[in-house]
């Protein structure tokens, strides 16, 4: 069971502001400081210091945050792994990005399922950020993501490269076929909410061209890649996907990728668990099998 003082210490991460960690808590203020200066003490180094009145995490905290986080999921995954024990099945929780979740697992869970018939699954679908969150709180076991993480949080195994591409209906109404990315500016982009891995590799690259998706003329924030990639066969704008999120779509000729010159993208797909995990060998076995080697 995790230290209390460790949960103070993860509130007062959480919220950066001793007296909010406080309220969250439900304890004093007093209280928030005192556990904070026994964990100090037990490490002999400071966990947090100020920038002005900003309070911020040292190196060292840092250093405990990240292995916290990681000692409070296994020991959430422990607990369900324990209360599934009678039951006679594996429990398995993990999460997938959208595209991942609605292009890719269906393939690698059909031959999951064939093969461990007794296994109780539950899938998430969220954005990257989103299941980082859910995994960091031991909602989740892992992840295939899409989107960014911070690697010194988090262990992980390459599942595939992806092509990014631009796309648009076969009968989109460019006044004048598009070269170079500058040109779909005049064009309304269909993106992603933000948190979405699929977003940010654009917002990535159009920073690395000093541009932003403020340059679009219009935009539209859509939820779900099944209404963006239908708005786009309709011919309401043009946006950014993986080609494997379109491939159905682009062999039956609905929708087209946008040549452009100078734009050749590539992203990985990444499974991904809290590093340190006591776990990280089952995690690396469900890979395998994932993956069909």
């Amino acid at each position: 069971m995790l230290d209390f003082r460790m949960e103070t210490f993860l509130t007062v991460c959480q919220c950066m502001n001793f007296t909010r960690a406080a309220e969250e808590l439900n304890i004093t203020q007093p209280a928030v400081s005192q556990h904070v200066r026994y964990l100090e003490k037990h490490y002999g180094t400071k966990l947090f210091q100020y920038e002005g009145k900003k309070l911020k995490l040292t190196e060292a905290g840092e250093m405990l945050r990240n292995a916290s986080l990681t000692m409070m999921h296994d020991e959430l995954s422990l607990q369900s792994n324990m209360q599934h024990l009678t039951d006679g099945y594996q429990n398995i929780r993990f999460g997938a990005t959208m595209t991942v979740g609605e292009v890719v697992m269906a393939r690698i869970l059909e031959r999951y399922l064939v093969k461990y018939p007794d296994v109780k699954l539950h899938m998430e679908v969220a954005n990257t950020q989103e299941l980082l969150a859910r995994l960091d709180n031991g909602e989740i076991d892992f992840a295939l993501v899409e989107g960014f993480y911070k690697k010194n949080e988090y262990d992980y195994l390459h599942y595939s490269t992806e092509r990014y591409v631009a796309v648009c209906s076969p009968f989109y109404p460019f006044s004048k076929k598009p070269e170079k990315l500058e040109d779909l500016f005049g064009e309304r982009l269909l993106l992603r909410e933000p948190g979405s891995g699929t977003r940010e590799v654009l917002e990535r690259y159009l920073d690395s061209q000093n541009y932003g998706t403020e340059d679009f003329v219009r935009t539209a924030e859509i939820g779900s890649l099944h209404a963006i990639k239908e708005l786009t066969k309709a011919g309401c704008g043009i946006t950014f996907l993986y080609e494997v999120a379109v491939r159905e779509e682009l062999e039956k000729r609905e929708l087209k990728v946008i040549s452009l010159r100078n734009f050749g993208i590539t992203h990985d797909f990444t499974f991904i668990w809290r590093r340190g995990s006591i776990y990280a060998d089952t995690y690396r076995g469900l890979f395998h099998q994932f993956s069909g080697e």
